[in-house]
């Protein structure tokens, strides 16, 4: 109340006593009815004010990104649903020149129209750039893998469908300065990965639960995060460490967690490295107070540490009724220990960033 009598005098000099109201009390109805009780304001500067929040614009841009987004994705899965349907009367060649054509008209939009090269952030120069280079990379991999499909260019080399369009999705994505693109290109990395190292018969039959798949994805994991960081430290494109810190970040408790699963043996050796790893993610989490980081490594974490719990018990009690209460109780403490951890982490980030 203070600050506020300070001001209405300034206020009402610059015969802008409403507006700054409206600045100052951040839209609260309430006090502002209590100021014209005391005949601090009059009733009718109130209602105006009512009046004005009532009509406050606001923003639609999240609003119209997501639509541009779904309109880009509807669009290459109607495309493909057209080709599906009319595989036999349109034929192959129109198609793939129909795709490439489009591709190649999005890319020269985004040629013409892009702005300057930077290692530093580069804005988009209008609002429906972003989006027709997405539709282009999206398209262009379309082509690749419609080629390979039908005519077998690449023949039973199948990463090849993957490893172009992923270099080319890098080179775009920093080209060009997109996050989108440069989650297409991490995408193909580890699909690549996955084609290389799994044999074909063991993608015939399904079965992905092999352990070269499991190092593959815990050493890509490190690889994505040692890029996030280092694209932090060289500042280069450091927008682009979060994309990188968050593909590494599930990728490396997702493989932590299938190797906790399928190596039984030595399951605690990939827990310690799981730990390890939530430590710095922690250390991470504070420095960048991101509350996103703590929920995400807590969430991987408690699964691990359930787990293990759940291994001890089974081994000590095999499974007899004394186990099941032990697990009922260690996950009503447990759960609620994870929620007070989450409560005052939230509380620390927030002191820190006021300190």
């Amino acid at each position: 109340m203070p600050l506020i009598n300070s001001c209405i005098p300034v206020a009402i000099w610059n015969g802008e006593f409403e507006i700054i109201l409206l600045l100052l009390l951040h839209m609260d109805i309430s006090l502002l009815a209590r100021l014209q009780k005391e005949g601090l304001i009059s009733e009718d500067s109130l209602n105006r004010i009512r009046e004005k929040e009532a009509n406050r614009l606001f923003s639609l841009h999240w609003e119209i990104r997501l639509v541009l987004y779904l309109g880009i994705m509807l669009f290459s899965g109607g495309l493909g649903v057209l080709i599906y349907k009319n595989i036999d009367t349109i034929g192959h060649q129109v198609i793939l020149g129909l795709i490439a054509l489009t591709s190649a008209g999005c890319y020269y939009y985004c040629f013409r129209n892009k702005k300057p090269y930077s290692p530093l952030k580069v804005e988009a120069p209008n609002a429906f750039f972003d989006y027709v280079l997405l539709l282009a990379s999206l398209l262009m991999v379309s082509f690749i893998g419609y080629l390979q499909f039908q005519y077998a260019v690449f023949g039973q080399r199948f990463g090849l469908a993957t490893f172009i369009p992923m270099i080319i999705f890098f080179i775009t994505a920093y080209y060009f300065d997109h996050l989108g693109v440069l989650s297409l290109g991490i995408t193909n990395l580890a699909a690549w990965l996955g084609l290389t190292v799994t044999p074909a018969r063991l993608l015939a039959d399904n079965d992905f639960n092999s352990t070269a798949i499991i190092i593959t994805a815990f050493l890509l994991g490190i690889i994505l995060l040692t890029a996030g960081q280092v694209t932090l430290q060289k500042a280069f494109k450091k927008h682009f460490a979060f994309t990188y810190t968050n593909f590494g970040m599930h990728i490396f408790y997702v493989s932590t967690l299938a190797g906790m699963f399928h190596f039984e043996a030595i399951y605690l050796l990939w827990f310690v490295a799981l730990t390890v790893g939530s430590y710095l993610f922690y250390q991470k989490a504070l420095r960048e107070k991101s509350f996103y980081i703590i929920v995400v490594s807590a969430i991987y974490s408690y699964i691990a540490l359930s787990y293990v719990v759940i291994q001890l018990l089974t081994h000590l009690h095999h499974f007899d009724l004394g186990a099941i209460y032990l697990g009922f109780i260690y996950f009503i403490i447990s759960g609620i220990l994870f929620i007070i951890f989450l409560m005052r982490s939230n509380k620390k980030l927030k002191s820190n960033d006021r300190l």
